[in-house]
């Protein structure tokens, strides 16, 4: 069975929210979109392009993938053609708009989407930018990874990676290495549900 690994640009305070411009997603009129950007550092750009630097396929939200679609393609660049060549699986309602491919709709049970997913003979998958998708992951045990490069920013609101109600889990931090620009990159193993 593949793997499924979890890329997250976080704040201190827990904000997932548009970190890539300013236009991202403004809903709830969150002001800080491409707050991560101020951060750009050679540890970042690194990590990054050696998860990216072997074959992988991509697990997206419909927002992320709207957002990238008629971005990534236009780009060149080993992450660009890594990007571009990996399988989509989308979660969406709307598969029939579904443009940037190779792509498939993971269907109206996500969790057993990924499931099936994961058991089919291909790479590993990332999942990128979500605010909704990580906790259904998670609390279904899809996850084997959560990477997360936490921006020495609080933002005090915007979508988080753990909505409210999201049944709370345990991690075991695996590595954690420090960039020059004060991101930590954080690699984590989920362990499973809290115990009181």
């Amino acid at each position: 069975m593949r793997k499924l690994r979890i890329l997250e640009q976080i704040s201190i305070d827990g904000v997932v929210q548009a970190p890539g411009g300013p236009d991202e997603d403004r809903d709830g009129d969150f002001e800080h979109g491409g707050w991560a950007m101020l951060y750009s550092s050679p540890e970042v750009r690194e990590t990054i392009s050696a998860l990216h630097g072997r074959p992988f396929d991509l697990l997206l939200g419909r927002r992320t993938y709207d957002i990238w679609a008629p971005f990534w393609p236009k780009q060149t660049g080993p992450l660009a053609d890594g990007l571009n060549a990996a399988t989509k699986y989308v979660a969406t309602h709307r598969p029939d708009s579904l443009t940037w491919g190779p792509v498939e709709d993971l269907g109206a049970d996500i969790a057993e989407g990924v499931r099936r997913a994961k058991t089919r003979d291909g790479p590993d998958l990332i999942l990128w930018g979500s605010s909704t998708l990580p906790s259904v992951l998670l609390e279904n045990d899809l996850v084997d990874e959560v990477l997360l490069f936490v921006f020495p920013i609080l933002l005090g609101r915007g979508k988080r990676i753990a909505p409210a109600g999201a049944d709370p889990r345990s991690l075991a931090l695996v590595s954690s290495k420090p960039a020059s620009s004060g991101v930590l990159i954080n690699t984590y193993r989920p362990v499973g549900p809290l115990r009181a």
